[in-house]
């Protein structure tokens, strides 16, 4: 199982050279989880730099992985990964969701780098 990093969706939708860390991780939507987090963020950014329009179309394609709600459990196991590794929360609500599904985390967030489970890329590469 895989789950891809707001930014990891944000580079995807935008087409940009990074998109192709991510794009396999995204295209094998059997396998893909998309924590509710992840809808929120690229929303909110999509539709500030682009339209709304623009930001339900992405929203639409991230619904083709499998939705993973944010429900007690893990936001209480989000609020641990928080405290443990400083993360702020989506940060941690995505980490929780990863470690849940026993799962890779696509990203290129350096909050991650170094973390077990994350397939991290710099913003160099």
């Amino acid at each position: 199982m895989n789950v891809v990093d707001s930014s990891g969706w944000l580079e995807y939708f935008a087409g940009s050279r990074r998109a192709r860390h991510f794009e396999k991780a995204i295209l094998a939507t059997d396998e893909l989880l998309v924590p509710a987090i992840c809808v929120f963020e690229v929303f909110k950014i999509v539709s500030r730099e682009r339209s709304e329009a623009d930001a339900l179309f992405a929203i639409s394609a991230m619904q083709e992985g499998i939705l993973v709600e944010i429900d007690t459990r893990l936001a209480i196991e989000g609020a641990r990964l928080s405290l443990e590794h400083r993360l702020p929360m989506a940060d941690s609500l995505i980490l929780a969701v990863t470690r849940q599904f026993d799962a890779t985390l696509w990203t290129q967030d350096a909050d991650f780098k170094g973390l077990e489970d994350v397939e991290f890329f710099s913003v160099r590469q």
